[in-house]
């Protein structure tokens, strides 16, 4: 018998002793309530009643994790996401929104509460952004399976992203994709950069870019680090998109259209402290420039179509 139990039965003892309650609890230091529980609970189940019982509610009406709702949180575990994508994964896929304090609860009791990533080191880099909607938009192109190519663009100030599929990486197809950009965008752009693709080299393209008054800035050969933001993004969208639909589904470019509105419109991102491209957008609105202030702005005597070849194109900046 522990201590607990043994004063319990000491007050109910001293009760049928006296048979006073006041006197009890005085003697004691304890409530009436508190002696007339223990004394009822002593009179329907003898000392095993003395014990104390658990306070767990028997139903919880307002519980927010279902089993299902666990079961959901696993399945995406499987997927080595982290608490903040599953959460936007479960908002995404099912609309269901749930903290990642509650998350993290429910990963902790499964036991899956730590991702192991194994990260190789890497130097401390200072992370960059644009000041203005439109002063640097990054495109690339990635092969998700073989027959399909994801052009991507991305503001490197907002994160507001426009994306197509294309069978091929073709010059007619950036020109498509250009298109598209340009419609799709809700601010002028003002520089374009690339990687040292062939499909961004095509002259036609260039001479496109000059129409709109858009300046071209390829990067150095080996250097992707200089396109993180759109590099980050095709991983983002491997991860959390192409993981979840069926790549052979014809509705796939519709499939596309809607991940892409989720991600400016709904998908929260830690690069903007919480914020969505379009929150983002709105915030700068007022320092994003029009068409005519970017033609106002550009220079065409001092831009030229470029070369692929980086040497040769080193080569070229040296004769001025």
């Amino acid at each position: 018998m522990n201590d607990d139990i043994w004063k319990r039965l000491r007050w109910v003892q001293l009760y049928e002793e006296l048979g006073n309650a006041g006197v009890v609890c005085l003697r004691c230091g304890i409530s009436r309530p508190t002696l007339r529980k223990w004394w009822t609970r002593y009179q329907e189940h003898g000392e095993a009643g003395l014990q104390e019982e658990s306070r767990r509610p028997k139903s919880s009406p307002f519980k927010k994790v279902s089993p299902a709702h666990e079961q959901l949180i696993t399945d995406l575990r499987k997927r080595k996401l982290g608490h903040r994508q599953i959460q936007n994964e479960l908002r995404r896929l099912h609309e269901i929104s749930l903290s990642t304090a509650t998350i993290h609860k429910v990963l902790e009791r499964i036991g899956k509460s730590i991702l192991n990533h194994k990260r190789a080191y890497r130097k401390q880099v200072v992370r960059y952004s644009r000041p203005t909607p439109g002063d640097r938009v990054q495109m690339d192109v990635c092969k998700i399976a073989p027959g399909i190519y994801q052009y991507t663009a991305i503001d490197d100030c907002t994160r507001y992203k426009v994306l197509r599929l294309f069978r091929r990486r073709t010059a007619n197809n950036t020109m498509q994709f250009f298109d598209a950009v340009i419609e799709e965008m809700p601010f002028a752009i003002q520089r374009i950069q690339t990687d040292r693709g062939r499909e961004f080299f095509a002259t036609k393209f260039q001479e496109r870019l000059l129409e709109w008054g858009i300046k071209f800035r390829p990067i150095k050969p080996a250097s992707p680090h200089l396109n993180g933001k759109v590099e980050r993004s095709q991983r983002t969208d491997l991860d959390e998109f192409y993981s979840t639909v069926d790549i052979k589904d014809p509705l796939r470019p519709d499939l596309l259209a809607e991940w892409q509105h989720y991600y400016n419109w709904d998908r929260p991102h830690s690069s903007l402290d919480g914020k969505t491209p379009v929150e983002r957008l709105t915030e700068l609105s007022d320092k994003a420039l029009l068409w005519e202030e970017v033609s106002a702005k550009f220079d065409p005597l001092k831009e030229r179509l470029q070369e692929q070849n980086y040497r040769a194109e080193l080569a070229l900046r040296k004769l001025k």
